[in-house]
């Protein structure tokens, strides 16, 4: 009578339970994210690579936290001219933390050179959100 109990509950707890979801799912997707947005700024389009970010992001100053605008209005003014970047824009060490189904956490190096200029580093964090319209960045906090 012992092993029918065992298989029994194990059967109930398989058709009962939820199927756990792959923890590691978004990593690859929000990896294509990040180089598609590098592309998007190496070839001098501002729009598509503000478009990865969500409608309510914030971006990290040293004064604090401020939204889309000023973020744009800082590319707009310190890293681009003429509607051309200054320099171009790689990641590197992109590492990617699930924090539920629909939130990760995601880290990285960025590195901005050519153009005859000093190459300019940093890491970042960075919260992703996923939305009805698919993954997109929620808070940005780059040094």
């Amino acid at each position: 009578m012992k092993p029918f109990l065992i298989v029994l509950t194990v059967i109930s707890a398989l058709s009962f339970s939820n199927p756990a979801k792959d923890p590691t799912a978004p990593a690859g997707e929000l990896v294509k994210l990040m180089n598609q947005s590098a592309t998007d700024w190496n070839n001098g389009d501002l729009d598509a690579f503000m478009a990865l970010y969500d409608t309510a992001a914030t971006f990290m100053f040293s004064t604090g936290p401020v939204g889309l605008d000023k973020m744009r209005e800082n590319y707009e003014r310190g890293f681009f001219k003429d509607g051309k970047p200054l320099q171009q824009l790689r990641f590197e060490d992109l590492v990617v933390r699930p924090l539920g189904e629909d939130h990760a956490l995601l880290t990285g190096k960025f590195i901005l050179h050519g153009n005859d200029l000093p190459e300019r580093k940093g890491i970042y964090t960075l919260i992703f959100v996923r939305r009805s319209s698919g993954w997109k960045i929620l808070h940005d906090h780059s040094s």
